[in-house]
């Protein structure tokens, strides 16, 4: 399940498989009181842990990927890399693993590809290698030999990550994400939260309250705004603040997740998998049970337009943010959150119905939005803000 570009990509999207990207050897080449304290104006649920909620937690590490992209830029990840990749100094080798990634990026996500396409050549490139890593991570758990994928496995995929952040890369597509991020401030920490959230798929199936679910979102799909902010730039002209940039590029991340997580619940369902809260369910008067058994009640449809209704506020948090993006990278941020949101829309069209009924956009709602989207990203941050405010 994931929510992922990038701010916008979401390497689960589709369900072909990249198991071709990934090398089969693993060694070197994802109650009554309680109920009136729930309240959807918040974004968060209680607490499980009054010490720090998830929220807390994420927000710190929001606050030093903002920090890096303020600080100067220096060569001190390159000259590290040059040492160590003398075998991938051939720039038509390191251009044929970004024209690789590019394929793949066409391939499995076409609508946000040809929005790729607006951005300058080296951020095209960027964007095309993080986002295929995101996608080879999410497939080591979702794809079709998940049932064989251990925690110990992905113990040895976080440390190759760890060797291509240190220019030490172990095929095609790991020298193109290499050098990327030699080239601009991308930390590490978001890729190790992936990798995280793919832990969680393993040995969690059930989510207590939202604090837990955020998280879980956070892992899997808030990681990539993250990830490629810095790639994407921030407009000159641009008067909000860095972090919260970052703060928007993680809501559209969680909100794309959570249209995701209420779009497939019937699915999910006959995998063993509720990644819905479960307190909320309680409230509603709901069970894991009524998931199982997939019927449209009353009580269903009310506790849907309150899951849709939170979906809604973390895609209204993102479009404030959108606008603030260097104007060339506007569009593919634009377009996925334009038609993500859409997708809530079907769910409420279909009744409800998520259990049988798969909501999707139709390609005549696409061929309008993909305008509409351009059209938003034409439009600079400060005439964007107004536009908001009214």
């Amino acid at each position: 399940m994931s929510g992922v570009l990038l701010w916008v990509i979401c390497p689960r999207e589709n369900g072909s498989s990249l198991l071709s990207l990934i090398p089969r050897n693993g060694t070197r080449t994802r109650s009554s009181r309680l109920c009136s304290r729930l309240n959807f104006s918040n974004i968060s649920a209680a607490v499980a842990n009054p010490s720090r909620s998830s929220e807390e937690k994420v927000h710190e590490v929001v606050l030093k990927q903002a920090a890096l992209v303020r600080e100067p830029r220096t060569e001190r990840a390159q000259d590290l890399r040059r040492g160590d990749t003398d075998d991938l100094s051939n720039w038509d080798l390191l251009n044929e693993a970004y024209d690789r990634c590019g394929e793949v990026c066409a391939e499995y996500a076409k609508t946000f590809y040809l929005g790729t396409l607006l951005m300058t050549p080296e951020r095209r490139k960027a964007v095309w290698a993080i986002y295929v890593w995101c996608r080879r991570t999410d497939e080591l758990v979702d794809g079709p030999n998940a049932s064989h994928i251990t925690p110990k496995a992905l113990d040895r995929w976080e440390t190759r990550l760890t060797d291509l952040f240190e220019g030490r890369p172990y095929d095609m597509y790991d020298a193109a994400l290499s050098d990327t991020v030699s080239k601009y401030p991308v930390d590490i920490q978001p890729f190790k939260d992936m990798i995280e959230g793919m832990r969680l798929d393993l040995r969690k199936s059930r989510y207590i309250n939202f604090d837990e679910l955020y998280l879980y979102c956070y892992y899997v799909a808030g990681t990539v705004g993250l990830m490629t902010v810095p790639v994407m730039g921030i407009a000159p002209e641009s008067k909000a603040t860095t972090e919260n940039v970052y703060n928007a590029a993680l809501a559209l991340g969680i909100a794309n997740q959570l249209t995701n997580i209420l779009r497939d619940v019937g699915e999910d369902a006959r995998r063993g998998r509720i990644y819905l809260p479960q307190d909320e369910l309680e409230c509603a008067g709901l069970s894991d049970d009524d998931i199982f058994r997939g019927q449209v009640t009353d009580k269903w449809r009310s506790f849907m337009k309150g899951q849709i209704k939170r979906a809604r506020m973390f895609f209204d948090q993102a479009e404030k943010g959108v606008g603030e993006l260097n104007s060339a990278s506007r569009w593919p941020v634009w377009a996925s959150l334009l038609l993500y949101r859409q997708i809530l829309d079907a769910i409420e069209a279909n009744d409800y119905n998520n259990f049988t009924k798969r909501a999707y956009v139709g390609k005549a709602k696409k061929l309008v939005s993909l305008p509409a989207a351009y059209g938003r990203a034409l439009i600079g941050p400060s005439k964007l803000a107004e536009l908001v405010r009214r």
